[in-house]
Parts: C-alpha cells; sequence; structure tokens
C-alpha cells in the first residue's frame, strides 16, 4: 500500500492526535510547531521552582470506565498516570459567609443544596435527576460523525434517546436563565458562578456533574505539560517528527490543492495531504489568505462568541492551605477593575493536591480573570506600561488573597502573570482565546463545523476551531476524527493500537 505523507501544522494535543492515528494507519507523518515543546495551550512553565499549570484542571476520560478513556489509552496519555477525583468539583463563597459546595457524588449535592435551599427542593431534585440521567450515559467517540450511515443514526438514536431527551431540553436554557427558578437569592447568585461564562447551557453543566459523578473528570497528577509530553513520546515512538521552532506561514497551494507549508523562514516542505491543528483564524485568513472561505466561515469569525481571554496569575507561596477545597470562588462586598474590567468575585484554585507543583511545604495558587483582548493589544505597544499594569495585578491580586489568608502577602515567593498578549505570542491563539468559540446555547453540540474549506483539496482542519466548546479532549478527538475521514477517502481501514 502506497505510504502517503501528511504535514501537519501544530504540535497542540489535535496535531499530536492527528499525528498518532496518522502513524498508526500507515501515513508518514511530521508536525511542525512554532513553540519549543508540545501541547500547544495545554501546557506548563517553571518559576523560581514553581510549576504553574496553563490549563488542566480536570480531563474527561480520565476514569477507565469512560469511552473517552480508551482515545487517551491509544495515545498513551494516562498508563501509569495517577487520577486525582475532588470530593468538591469547586465551593462558591457568597457575602455573609454562606458557602455552596458543588459535590461531585451528586447525590451527596442534592442533600446539600436542600439544606442551604429546602424550599428550593423541586427545582433541585430536577437538576439532579437531569444529572443522573446523564451520568447513566456516554457519549459515543468511536467514530467522526461525518462518518455516520443511516443505521448508525438510528442505532444511535433508539441506544442514547432518554439522554438526547434531556440533552434536547437542558440545550434551551441557560445557567443564568435557571437559577432564577431558586427563591433561595444565595443559590440564585452561586450557580451561575459555577460555569462563570455567559449564556453558558445547563446541558453543559450536566454533563459537567454527570462527569464528576462516574469519576470521568480527574485531574491527571503532573499537569498539563507532562501530560502532552505523554503523547508527544507516543508520536514520536510511533515512528513521527516533530520540528519545533518552526512556524508555518503559508499552506502551499497548486492549482485548489494542498501539497505542502512554506516555513517562516522560507523553506518549503511538500506533502500528499496537509492538516492545520494551529489556530483557525490564522489558517484560514494568513495562511491560506482568505481564499477559500463562503458566507457560512465568514459567518463563524464575524458573529460567533468566542471564549474570553483571561489573565492568569500565579503565586508561589510557603505555605500549605492543608484540607482547603481545589476551587474556591469568592464574592467581593465592592467589585474591583481589574486590567480594565470591573469583577464582584474571584476563584483560586489552590494547588495543594498536586505535590508535582511545588516544593514541600509550598503551594501554588491560580487566580483567574476574563480580560478585553484590545486594552490588552493597546497595552502591549508600550512595553512599560504593559509591564507595571501586570505588576498592579499581581499586587491587586495579593491584597484580595491577604483578606482571606491573613498573613499570605509575606509568604508569597514567587508571581507571574500572563495575559491574552502571553496566549497569542506563544500558540498565536486568535485574540488570545484560551478555547475557541464559546459553548452557549447556539454551538452545544450537535452544531458542528466542517473540517474541510470549500475549493481546496488534500486540506483538513482540526482542533479547538472546529471543535465549539474546546478544550482538550475534543482537540484529541478531532485529530482522531480527522485521520478517519482520510482513511476513509483513502479507502483504508481505520486501525487502532494501544501501547
Amino acid at each position: 500500500m502506497e505510504q502517503k505523507s501528511i504535514i501537519i501544522a501544530g504540535a497542540g494535543i489535535a496535531g499530536l492526535s492527528a499525528g498518532c492515528y496518522g502513524q498508526m494507519n500507515g501515513y508518514r507523518t511530521q508536525i511542525f510547531e512554532r513553540h519549543d515543546k508540545p501541547g500547544g495551550l495545554c501546557t506548563s512553565w517553571k518559576r523560581k521552582g514553581y510549576t504553574i499549570d496553563g490549563c488542566l484542571h480536570w480531563l474527561v476520560g480520565s476514569g477507565p470506565g469512560a469511552n473517552f478513556h480508551r482515545i487517551w489509552e491509544e495515545l498513551g496519555a494516562v498508563q501509569g498516570r495517577p487520577m486525582i477525583d475532588h470530593e468538591e468539583f469547586l465551593r462558591v463563597e457568597g457575602k455573609g459567609g454562606k458557602v455552596f459546595i458543588v459535590y461531585s457524588d451528586i447525590d451527596r449535592l442534592e442533600q446539600h443544596m436542600k439544606e442551604l435551599a429546602p424550599q428550593d427542593a423541586q427545582v433541585i431534585e430536577e437538576l439532579t435527576r437531569a444529572a443522573r440521567t446523564c451520568a447513566k450515559y456516554d457519549l459515543p467517540v468511536d467514530k467522526a460523525p461525518e462518518l455516520y450511515g443511516a443505521l448508525d443514526g438510528t442505532w444511535l438514536l433508539i441506544r442514547m434517546l432518554p439522554f438526547l431527551k434531556v440533552m434536547s431540553r437542558w440545550k434551551k436554557i441557560s445557567v443564568q436563565e435557571y437559577a432564577t427558578r431558586f427563591g433561595d437569592p444565595f443559590l440564585r447568585e452561586a450557580l451561575p458562578r459555577v460555569s462563570g461564562l455567559p449564556d453558558f447551557p445547563m446541558a453543559g453543566l450536566l454533563m459537567i456533574l454527570a462527569w464528576m459523578d462516574r469519576k470521568s473528570a480527574g485531574y491527571p497528577l503532573g499537569g498539563s505539560l507532562e501530560f502532552s509530553r505523554s503523547i508527544e513520546r507516543r508520536y514520536l515512538d510511533l515512528g513521527g517528527t516533530i520540528h519545533y521552532r518552526v512556524p508555518v506561514a503559508q499552506v502551499m497551494v497548486e492549482r485548489d490543492k494542498a501539497v505542502g507549508v512554506r516555513l517562516a523562514d522560507g523553506t518549503e516542505h511538500r506533502s500528499d495531504i496537509t492538516i492545520s491543528a494551529a489556530d483557525g483564524h490564522a489558517t484560514i485568513f494568513d495562511m491560506l489568505g482568505g481564499r477559500y472561505i463562503n458566507r457560512r466561515i465568514r459567518g463563524y469569525y464575524d458573529n460567533l462568541p468566542i471564549f474570553p481571554p483571561l489573565i492568569h496569575v500565579a503565586l508561589g507561596v510557603h505555605r500549605s492551605f492543608e484540607k482547603m477545597p481545589a476551587t474556591v470562588i469568592y464574592s467581593l462586598d465592592e467589585p474591583v477593575t481589574i486590567g480594565g474590567r470591573e469583577q464582584d468575585h474571584f476563584g483560586v484554585e489552590i494547588g495543594n493536591f498536586d505535590p508535582t507543583l511545588a516544593p514541600p511545604g509550598k503551594t501554588v495558587l491560580k487566580v483567574m480573570f476574563t480580560a478585553d483582548y484590545a486594552y490588552w493589544k493597546n497595552l502591549w505597544q508600550d512595553p512599560e506600561r504593559y509591564q507595571a499594569e501586570k505588576e498592579s495585578i499581581a499586587d491587586h491580586v495579593v491584597s484580595l488573597l491577604e483578606q482571606r489568608y491573613p498573613g499570605l502577602a509575606g509568604q508569597v515567593e514567587m508571581r507571574d502573570v500572563a495575559t491574552p498578549m502571553t496566549w497569542e505570542r506563544y500558540t498565536g491563539n486568535w485574540q488570545g482565546s484560551m478555547e475557541g468559540w464559546l459553548i452557549s446555547k447556539k454551538t452545544l453540540p450537535p452544531f458542528r463545523m466542517s473540517r474541510t474549506l470549500p475549493g481546496l483539496q488534500s486540506f483538513y482542519l482540526a482542533g479547538q476551531w472546529v471543535e465549539p466548546g474546546g478544550g482538550v479532549p475534543p482537540a484529541a478527538m478531532s485529530g482522531r476524527n480527522v485521520m478517519q475521514i482520510i482513511c476513509k477517502r483513502d479507502h483504508r481501514p481505520f486501525v487502532t493500537k494501544t501501547p
């Protein structure tokens, strides 16, 4: 059988996944990556002996009973890697000392919510009943949706009917809308903060609760970069090749067929098939010059909301924070302005659950705020103002945490601030967005985007810009699905292997 060549732009999770499955199926693949390490957004970095994790909080498919776990096994990502399942997903502390704990166990969550608001028992039971229904089902991930035939669709409908009914109903309601049904004012305020995103559908929250309950949303010990490096090792063991520090500047096209890539240094590399797992906007409008679009694709970038970029503040603290939960969201008595945006609450991730992130007796704390890209783009033009704003934000975060944890200010050993410009510089993500298209009532699956572009042959897209909702699992599945489609078009059986 002919061994076709594939060039992949981007060594994030989608690019690594496409490369792994390409190698498994007899293709000769190579990846070109702008950064000096794998993972893209799924990464970590070190400062003064502390490891700052920029991505993973929990991972769908962490438990062996989940369909997605097999994909992580195929990619070599979970073998021998301990997973941490938190008893609490997070807790929200309101004004006056009230606390809403989002327990990972649905039964325990229901009991706790009824203790907080017994008058809302009916609304609470409706929510937890739907979450239990979702927990009985697992998302089908074995076949790319584009390859489903009529029989596949019918069988899926029969097998998943109760789950699909729940999804059909709850995807039309946002978390903010559902929260208004509570008579208790604290739960009305606290529930939307669990998602922290505008127009986030209740169907999405139900799936998070279901994954937590099934112990299929654990945290991989070692964090994001170690997780990405495990997939990199798998790819290299399969015979793939990665080139680092080589940004792809252009997809080369001849007679409306992709024939390879031209790098930023001007060198050209030809291939039978080209896959871009890089930023979607950069791929379509820069690497391809906007030549292969239609009204629908233009509409995505003109009209669909994207995940807001983030200000990411990490502190290395000489303190252990024993018995504290992994994530706490605090309400502020008075709003504060952070990076040009008013904030009335903030959340802190307390990294005491992963001993690899800090030296013994010490902890990494992370605080994140949504940000305005234009504000930071403007600041970036003046390096002194940009740096001063970062330092000011770090001071502000230390002050906020000092109010919650007296003595903390004197225990801070490391401060690190990443902005939307940080993500743009290192990963090329459009407007610094962390996860591409925002999960909303409009973009929740079965909403799908095409993995090909109109009029362009031998070219495919993978990654979060063709998977609304983004995140690490959809990125891995995207790379797998693209290779399934390529195998189908080349009349090859799609083969997977588990190391």
